[in-house]
């Protein structure tokens, strides 16, 4: 069993910054492929970023990239995003996600085997 915990969330206004990190409980880290994904308020949990388990590989949503990066430090056994000019639209509960299938590219919620409790993030106009 896998627990994941985020940190770094918080209120910030428009065209700010923030960090998340979401560190696993588990010393395998390296195997599993990590993601981050988003619920706004009344919406669907939607795909954010992910990377492959060397961490050499980053993929993004549309409606991030060039402004989010995702990172990790297997030695750490974190995972990190750093989200640059950040909008209202962002606003939402932002989840880390672990992936032990041993393949790499996910970007459906059904595609992960755990999930963090969520951290707020909150952006003001």
């Amino acid at each position: 069993q896998v627990q994941l915990a985020e940190t770094g969330g918080g209120l910030v206004q428009a065209a700010g910054s923030l960090r998340l990190s979401c560190t696993a409980s588990v010393r395998t880290f390296s195997r599993y492929a990590m993601g981050w994904f988003r619920q706004p308020p009344g919406k669907e949990r939607e795909f954010v970023a992910g990377v492959f388990r060397s961490g050499i590989t980053t993929y993004y949503a549309e409606s991030v990239k060039g402004r989010f990066t995702i990172s990790r430090d297997n030695a750490k056994r974190t995972v990190y995003l750093q989200m640059n000019s950040l909008k209202p639209e962002d606003t939402a509960v932002y989840y880390c996600a672990a992936d032990d299938s041993g393949s790499d590219y996910h970007t459906r919620t059904y595609e992960y085997d755990y999930w963090g409790q969520g951290t707020q993030v909150t952006v003001s106009s």
